[in-house]
């Protein structure tokens, strides 16, 4: 504060303008420096609730809406127009009603609620599955006059997450993830049948416990941590009733949003089938080896890709010579067009059985046989190639007149 003289000179002044002007001469009556800083950060703050994704809106202690944003429109389907001055009410469902009188204690109290799951409604009656901040808004005297609450629509995450589960619980293979200290944090209905342990009781117990070798167990997922990850790691589960599953395990950190290591998830395939499939495939591969009918595998173009014994003997081509190569060197150019329309037939999905034909030796002579051809499918179901079983008729005949 100052006083003027009528020339225009000061009479008098008080301490504030000792401080504010220094050494110079000034005429303000009123630091307004920090009127101007609350006006830009007002300002600031106001720019964040217009262009935020999130649902921003104010209330006093009685519900009744007193701010609005652009999102909380965009969500709730009311636009500020319509629902400032009416009270929260109309977002809550009936049966949820309780959640705001706890949240009005709390608030009251001076103590934010964060992160609380609900359920809304919109103007349309469209229930929303959102998440909650309410934090309390003070006067100048520090009293607790409203509340500010923040909403985030969580629906679609929560559909994701309830599809994503369904993908789990679906899997065949059991898995797991797993605490860096190795207590399990979470199972798929897999691990508890292979286990027979509820999941409430595998959750939270030991990772290694339920294998044959705990130890190699154990070493297995504390690997990830210095490699990153583990492939095909053989272990074996053992089930409550004694029964033992052979398994490859898989592992792999999972990270938090700042990409810290915080566990490992493990996916154990049984190896049984694959035992089954390869024993499968060792009787099959008997079967071809020690055949007297020739045995071929080929392309549904008919490039040959697999050759018994039997056939070596009756075609005159060792494997090496006639694998990779067109199936058309066992027939004579005039019966090409058989060849043809037999691989028509098996791409179709259509056997042909006891087809007789004739065939071509290695050396050019020719032979009545008899085929069958059955379509090869892929573990899709595609049919990619076809098996052929080929018997040559002059030896079966001179095989019944000895026989005589």
């Amino acid at each position: 504060m100052l006083t003027i003289s009528p020339e225009g000179r000061i009479n008098d002044v008080n301490e504030s303008m000792v401080t504010l002007a220094g050494l110079g001469v000034s005429v303000i009556h009123r630091d307004l420096t920090d009127q101007k800083g609350a006006l830009a950060a007002a300002e600031r703050f106001s720019a964040i609730v217009e262009n935020s994704d999130d649902a921003i809106m104010s209330r006093t202690l009685d519900g009744t809406i007193t701010s609005w944003n652009p999102a909380a429109e965009k969500m709730f389907g009311y636009s500020s127009d319509e629902i400032v001055g009416k009270s929260i009410n109309l977002l809550v469902p009936e049966e949820r009603s309780g959640e705001i009188l706890f949240t009005l204690a709390r608030i009251s109290e001076g103590k934010p609620v964060t992160d609380s799951e609900t359920t809304c409604i919109r103007k349309d009656g469209k229930m929303l599955t959102v998440s909650m901040t309410t934090s309390p808004i003070r006067d100048h005297k520090g009293a607790v006059v409203g509340a500010s609450v923040i909403y985030r629509d969580v629906t679609e995450l929560k559909h994701a997450a309830r599809y994503a589960r369904s993908l789990i619980e679906a899997a065949l293979d059991p898995l797991i993830t797993i605490s860096s200290e190795g207590r399990i944090f979470d199972v798929n209905e897999a691990m508890v049948r292979v286990t027979g342990v509820p999941r409430n009781k595998l959750i939270g117990s030991g990772f290694s416990s339920y294998f044959t070798d705990p130890d190699k167990a154990r070493e297995a997922y504390q690997r990830v941590f210095d490699q990153g990850a583990v492939a095909d790691y053989p272990l074996t589960v053992l089930h409550t009733d004694g029964t033992l599953t052979d398994v490859l395990c898989n592992f792999s950190p999972y990270r938090d949003t700042s990409g810290n290591v915080i566990g490992v998830c493990a996916v154990a395939r049984s190896m049984t089938s694959h035992k089954e499939e390869f024993e499968s495939a060792q009787r099959l591969a008997a079967i071809a080896e020690y055949s007297e009918d020739a045995i071929i595998s080929n392309t549904l173009d008919g490039i040959i890709t697999s050759w018994n014994p039997a056939a070596e003997r009756m075609f005159g081509y060792s494997s090496q010579e006639i694998v990779g190569k067109s199936g058309s060197l066992l027939s004579p150019p005039d019966r090409l067009g058989e060849v043809k329309d037999i691989l028509t037939k098996v791409s179709q999905g259509r056997p042909v059985k006891d087809f007789e034909t004739i065939c071509a030796r290695k050396d050019g002579t020719t032979f009545p046989v008899k085929v069958t051809l059955t379509p090869i499918r892929d573990a899709g179901g595609t049919i990619v190639g076809a098996s052929t079983i080929a018997r040559d008729l002059y030896a079966m005949a001179r095989d019944m007149h000895e026989k005589r």
